[in-house]
């Protein structure tokens, strides 16, 4: 039974999460006015927006808020910024040379760079699916009382979702991934009403202030909040799944297909801040204000959240968002598997073997730890998680903006001097806070 269940399975990588198999699949008629163009463009940044609301997100705005009030609220809006001016590099980048950055960082670097390149993003992908186990799993724990350990056990079935997929189109992943994002959006749009928090405080967060990072601690959250925000692995899934859609080699649509693409990813990136942004209000509206400044993980505030706002309710949407968020991701990150897999070694392998490889690995470490100190262990390897994708992510922004400055890559479409200059000042900006954030957590 079990040999025959084995030989049904696919043998091949398959749609809608190869990249290959996807590239120039949603296909534009000609003529259609700009805002049918433009919905036929709209997908592609929901999928790099689940990036930036994953879990591991959610311990470092909790913590913020708990702690800060709305006082860094300016730092997500920063974070965020930044992220849709790396992904608007993205873009550029995948339609102008029809290529992803793994397949360019192959073409144009050295074997042993190219092997640095692709464990580094290998193991983005593994932390990021860490963060998303032990979401899931704690969300499991929240909403039906299993133990963190079962829920952990639980998440390896989600590769039944990857089968169920097979051979669809990549705009049935795209509607997908739309449905739950919106599924968080308004559980916390329903959280937001039931804590009624103080928006005059919280649009005066959103303005830039040295004084809110007074001291060390808050300035290693703001940084936890950056590397938990700008996700390395995006940067590869970008600029590949911009080029499902059909563009010709003329410079005109290529232009427009950018424009298009641009519009997408700020929307996309508008909601991942919403998302964002209302975890930190939530935890400062019911935490802060209430004299609960010590709330550093998901499962303190779960457990506070229903006594402070009065209402079982707001503890049943918290956990289902926080499940939404966790199940989200899993698409993503196969698809960015594959892509990474692809575009650095030539290489593709059934979807579902690619999934289980990356789930098992995260696995380990998600039991593993909690096996060993118990349910006080998902804080701590959410944090890890974080660190681990902090300390990689300049190693994608690197050749992402050396190659999208490239003539001989990018054609008349390369990066000007004003963006080399604003990736360069980001990228040693992030990698020396990066650096300051790893030292502190492995040091400190």
């Amino acid at each position: 039974m079990i040999r025959s269940l084995l030989a049904r399975l696919p043998r091949t990588a398959t749609a809608p999460f190869c990249p290959s198999e996807v590239r120039g699949t949603v296909q534009l008629a000609p003529g259609l006015p700009f805002w049918k163009k433009l919905l036929k463009f709209a997908g592609p940044g929901l999928l790099i927006a689940v990036g930036y609301m994953d879990p591991g997100n959610w311990a470092t705005d909790i913590e913020a808020g708990s702690k800060y009030g709305y006082a860094l609220l300016f730092v997500i809006l920063s974070s965020s910024l930044i992220a849709i001016f790396l992904q608007g590099l993205c873009i550029r980048l995948g339609i102008a040379s029809r290529r992803d950055l793994a397949r360019l960082c192959r073409d144009h670097y050295s074997r042993p760079v190219n092997l640095t390149l692709w464990a580094m993003a290998e193991l983005a992908i593994i932390a990021c699916d860490l963060a998303e186990v032990l979401g899931a799993a704690l969300a499991l724990h929240l909403l039906f009382g299993c133990s963190i350990l079962t829920g952990v056990v639980l998440t390896a079935f989600d590769t039944l979702i990857v089968l169920g997929l097979k051979g669809k189109g990549f705009r049935q992943v795209e509607a997908i991934v739309l449905g739950l994002i919106m599924t968080i959006s308004l559980c916390f749009v329903v959280q937001l009403w039931l804590v009624g928090p103080d928006f005059a405080a919280a649009a005066a967060g959103l303005v830039p202030s040295g004084a809110a990072l007074h001291d060390a601690e808050a300035l290693y959250l703001a940084i936890g909040i950056l590397g938990a925000t700008v996700m390395p692995h995006n940067l590869y899934l970008h600029t590949s799944i911009v080029q499902t859609r059909v563009v010709s080699d003329h410079p005109a649509d290529k232009r427009e297909a950018i424009q298009l693409s641009t519009i997408d990813t700020v929307v996309s990136l508008s909601l991942a801040f919403f998302v964002n942004a209302a975890i930190l209000v939530l935890a400062a509206a019911a935490f802060h204000a209430n004299g609960h400044s010590d709330v550093a993980d998901i499962q303190d505030a779960h457990q506070l959240l229903s006594p402070v706002v009065g209402t079982a309710a707001a503890g049943v949407l918290f956990g289902l968002a926080l499940l939404a968020a966790g199940q989200s991701s899993t698409l993503t990150g196969t698809i960015a598997g594959q892509v990474i897999m692809e575009g650095f070694l030539n290489l593709k392998i059934p979807c579902w073997q690619r999934r289980l490889i990356t789930r098992g690995l995260a696995l380990i470490p998600a039991f593993i730890g909690v096996s060993l100190w118990g349910e006080g262990a998902v804080g701590k390897l959410l944090v890890l998680s974080q660190v681990v994708l902090s300390f990689q992510l300049p190693f994608a922004i690197y050749p992402l903006m050396r190659l999208a400055s490239n003539r001989k890559v990018m054609g008349e479409f390369a990066i000007g001097w004003v963006s080399q200059a604003l990736a360069w000042f980001l990228f040693l900006m992030i990698s020396m806070l990066n650096a300051w954030l790893v030292f502190r957590f492995f040091v400190a």
